[in-house]
C-alpha cells in the first residue's frame, strides 16, 4: 500500500533572511533551505516493508538463561577461588616462599663410641654425597639431559638410571619435591671437588658434605705361625657395634620428622639399638636461594645438638684376644663357628663378645658392593648371625647345675644324697645311658657335676621306680627363674628366647604326648630344650654371685658430646633371693671340683682358680656334637664368668675348656699383672 508522508515544517529566519546551516565538510558550501509557511504535501512515497509496532519486543526465557549462565559463572570463580585460597592456600604460599626462603636442615655429628678404658672404637669421617632437589630441576628435559650426560662422564654411565629410578615416583609439582632424593655418596674426593664446582650451575644437583662411620679395630690383622700366609683377621666387633647405613622408606616411613632421605641410621647392634642416644638433634637454618636453589643469605640460624658419646663395658683388648684365641683353636680343629661370652658376674656387664665367623661392618658404613653382600648372604656358616644371642642350642650338661639346686630347692635330695650309678637306667624297652660304660658309682650332686653323671640327673629329674623326682612341671619352673625360655633384655636387638618345652608344646608341634624320657632328656640338657650362650652365661653368673640375675648389658655410661657424664647405668639384680646360700655353694663347690678331679681337670695348673662345668650336646645323628664350657674366675671373689661354644667341636672337655682355659690364663695372668 502507499502511504503519504507529511512533514510539518516551521519557517526559521533571523533579521528577515533565510537561517544558513553550515557544517563539517560542508564549510564552504552554503546551503539554504526555505520553508514554505503552513502545512503542505510535500512528498508522496511507495513503502512497501512491514508494519512495525511500537512495544514490548524482548524475550523473558532469554533473560533467564543469561542471568543462570552469569550466576554459575560467578560460582565457579567464586569456587575456585575459595580452592586456591582456603584449601590450597598453605600448598601454594609454601610453593612461593620457598621459591626465596628456605628451612634447611643441620645435621648433627653421631655420638662417638667408646670401650670401658675410653679407647674410642669408632670416628666419623667426611663421606661426599650427591643428592637431587626435584622442584629446582630443569623444566627444560634438554637441559636436564645435558647435566645427566655430565654426571655420566664423571661417575659413569648407571648415574643416568639411579637418577631416573629416584625420580619415577616423585611429583614435581607437589610439596614432596622439596625432600631431597639420595643418588650416590662415598664419591672420592677429586672427583666430588670436580661436581662441587659444576654443580652450582645445576639446578636442582647438590653435592652435600656429610659425615660417616669408620669402625676400628675392625679387620685388624694376626698371624698364625709367624708367617704372614697364615693371617686372619678380627671381625667380631662387627656384631656388637652393627654399623649404619642409608635410611630406606620403611624406616623413614617408621621414624617421621626426625629424618630424611639422605639420612643415614643405625642398623644392627650398638648402633641401632642407642640410635636415640647416638643421633643428636637437628638444627635449622632459614636461608634465602637464588632461581637455582643456591643459597644467597642466611636468615636466622639453629644449630644442631650434637649425639651424646657410649662407652661400654666392653674391653677391646680382651675382645680382641679372646677372638684371636678362638680362632687358633678353630683353625687346629677345621672349624668356623663358634661363642663365647665374657660377663663380670657383679653387675651383668659384658666384657667380651665373640661370635664366629663375623664380618666387616665397615663394608656397610661405606656402602656395600652388590656383589659383597650377595657373598655374605650367601655364606655357609652365616657371618651375618650373632651366635652369641641369637644362636639357639641344646644345651648339653651346662644345664646340670640348675637342676642340681632346684632339687636342693624342692628338698627332693640333699647334699647327701646318693644314686649308684651303673652305666645308666632303663625304662621298659627304652634304655638311657651314661657318657661312661660301667657307670660313675656312688654319686652325690657335687660328684654328679663334677663328673657330669645322667643317671643321678635321670634321678633327679624324672625319677625313677620308688625315688620321685622333680618332675617336668617344676623343672621348667625353676628354669625360668634364671631366665631360660625368654629374651633376658640384653641392648642388642635379634636376642633370640631359645626354648622350654612342655607337654602342650609337644602336643601341638609334633602331635605326640610328653614320655618320661623327654624329662629324662631335658634333665641332662638333651631332647628339645635351646638355649642362648648368652643365657648359659647369665645363669652361670647367679652361682657365681650367690644367687643374682643381672639383665646383661654392654652400656655403662652415657656422655654429653664433651665426655660429660650424663647418666651412668645402674646395675641391680633383676631377680634376687630366690635361692637358699648354703644351696648355691654345694653347687660351687660341684663346679670347682669339675676343675680339681672332673671333666675339665686340664684348667686346674691356671694361673687362677676357676669353677665350672662342661656341656656335649647332641643335636643331630650324622653330626658331631656341640661343645660347651661354662665357668668363673676367680673362684673365691669372681669377676669373670665366661661361656664357650664350639658347634660341631665334639666333646666339651677336649674342645671348649682349652680356650676358656687360655682365654682366663691371659686375662687374670699376662693382661691384668702388665
Amino acid at each position: 500500500m502507499f502511504k503519504k508522508n507529511y512533514i510539518r515544517t516551521k519557517k526559521i529566519s533571523r533579521g528577515g533572511d533565510p537561517f544558513s546551516i553550515q557544517s563539517g565538510r560542508f564549510k564552504d558550501a552554503k546551503i539554504d533551505t526555505v520553508y514554505r509557511s503552513g502545512w503542505s504535501e510535500d512528498v508522496f512515497t511507495s513503502d512497501t516493508r512491514d508494519k512495525e509496532v511500537v512495544g514490548n519486543t524482548f524475550n523473558p526465557t532469554k533473560l533467564s538463561l543469561f542471568v543462570f549462565a552469569l550466576v554459575l559463572f560467578l560460582s565457579m570463580l567464586i569456587a575456585r577461588t575459595a580452592w586456591l585460597q582456603i584449601l590450597k592456600g598453605d600448598y601454594y604460599y609454601t610453593m612461593a616462599e620457598e621459591n626465596r626462603i628456605r628451612i634447611e636442615r643441620l645435621q648433627p655429628n653421631r655420638g662417638v663410641i667408646y670401650d670401658r678404658n675410653l679407647n674410642p672404637l669408632v670416628r666419623n669421617k667426611a663421606n661426599f654425597m650427591l643428592y637431587l632437589v626435584p622442584i629446582d630441576l630443569p623444566s627444560e628435559e634438554d637441559d636436564f639431559e645435558q647435566i645427566k650426560s655430565r654426571l655420566a662422564e664423571v661417575l659413569g654411565d648407571n648415574i643416568r638410571t639411579e637418577i631416573d629410578e629416584a625420580l619415577v615416583d616423585v611429583d614435581r609439582s607437589s610439596l614432596d619435591a622439596y625432600q631431597p632424593l639420595f643418588i650416590r655418596d662415598n664419591i672420592d674426593y677429586e672427583i666430588a671437588m670436580l661436581l662441587h664446582l659444576e654443580s652450582l650451575s645445576w639446578p636442582g644437583v647438590v653435592l652435600s658434605t656429610r659425615t660417616n662411620r669408620e669402625y676400628l679395630y675392625t679387620g685388624q690383622a694376626i698371624e698364625f705361625n709367624d708367617s704372614e700366609d697364615d693371617a686372619r683377621y678380627l671381625f667380631s666387633l662387627s656384631h656388637l657395634m652393627g654399623y649404619t647405613g642409608k635410611i630406606n622408606s620403611s624406616e623413614l616411613e617408621e621414624f617421621g620428622d626426625d629424618y630424611l632421605p639422605i639420612d643415614y641410621i643405625g642398623k644392627m647392634g650398638i648402633e641401632y639399638f642407642w640410635e636415640n642416644e647416638l643421633k643428636g638433634v637437628n638444627g635449622k637454618k632459614q636461608i634465602e636461594v637464588d632461581a637455582l636453589g643456591n643459597e644467597k643469605k642466611i636468615i636466622g640460624e639453629e644449630v644442631p645438638l650434637d649425639g651424646n658419646n657410649l662407652v661400654l663395658s666392653l674391653d677391646v683388648v680382651f675382645q680382641l684376644k679372646l677372638e684371636e684365641i678362638m680362632l687358633k683353636h678353630l683353625d687346629e680343629l677345621g672349624l668356623a663357628r663358634a661363642s663365647a661370652i665374657a660377663l663380670d658376674p657383679r653387675n651383668g656387664e659384658v666384657i667380651a663378645m665373640v661370635s664366629l665367623p663375623a664380618y666387616n661392618n665397615n663394608l656397610f658404613a661405606r656402602g656395600i658392593t652388590q656383589e659383597e653382600y650377595s657373598a655374605l648372604l650367601n655364606h655357609p656358616d652365616n657371618q651375618l648371625f650373632n651366635r652369641s644371642i641369637s644362636g639357639e642350642f641344646p644345651s648339653g650338661s651346662t644345664i646340670k647345675p640348675v637342676m642340681a639346686i632346684s632339687a636342693l630347692e624342692e628338698g627332693v635330695i640333699t647334699e647327701n644324697t646318693y644314686f649308684y650309678s651303673t652305666g645308666g637306667i632303663g625304662i621298659g624297652q627304652w634304655y638311657f645311658p651314661d657318657w661312661k660304660a660301667g657307670g660313675h658309682g656312688r654319686t652325690n650332686v657335687r660328684k654328679a657335676i663334677a663328673e657330669s653323671v645322667n643317671t643321678f640327673f635321670y634321678y633327679i629329674g624324672g625319677g625313677y621306680e620308688d625315688f620321685k623326682g622333680l618332675g617336668l612341671e617344676r623343672m621348667v619352673n625353676h628354669m625360668e627363674d634364671f631366665g631360660l625360655g625368654s629374651q633376658l633384655g640384653v641392648d642388642l636387638a635379634g636376642e633370640a628366647s631359645g626354648l622350654l618345652p612342655n607337654r602342650a608344646w609337644k602336643e601341638e608341634v609334633k602331635g605326640e604326648p610328653w614320655y618320661i624320657g623327654d624329662t629324662y632328656h631335658m634333665a641332662i640338657g638333651q631332647g628339645d630344650i635351646l638355649v642362648t650362650p648368652l643365657q648359659v652365661a647369665n645363669f652361670t653368673a647367679a652361682f657365681a654371685n650367690n644367687g643374682k640375675i643381672y639383665r646383661p648389658h654392654l652400656i655403662r655410661m652415657i656422655l654429653d658430646s664433651d665426655d660429660n657424664i650424663i647418666k651412668q647405668v645402674d646395675a641391680y639384680p633383676i631377680k634376687e633371693n630366690f635361692l637358699d646360700n648354703y644351696n648355691i655353694q654345694v653347687i660351687k663347690e660341684g663346679m670347682r671340683q669339675t676343675v680339681t678331679d672332673g671333666s675339665a681337670r686340664s684348667m686346674y695348673d691356671a694361673p687362677v682358680e676357676i669353677a665350672g662345668k662342661t656341656g656335649t650336646a647332641q643335636w643331630s645323628s650324622v653330626k658331631d656334637n656341640h661343645a660347651w664350657f661354662t665357668g668363673f674366675a676367680p673362684y673365691d671373689e669372681p669377676e669373670m664368668v665366661i661361656t664357650i661354644l664350639v658347634e660341631e667341636g665334639g666333646e666339651g672337655s677336649a674342645v671348649a675348656v682349652p680356650i676358656a682355659k687360655e682365654a682366663l690364663s691371659w686375662y687374670f695372668g699376662e693382661y691384668k699383672n702388665k
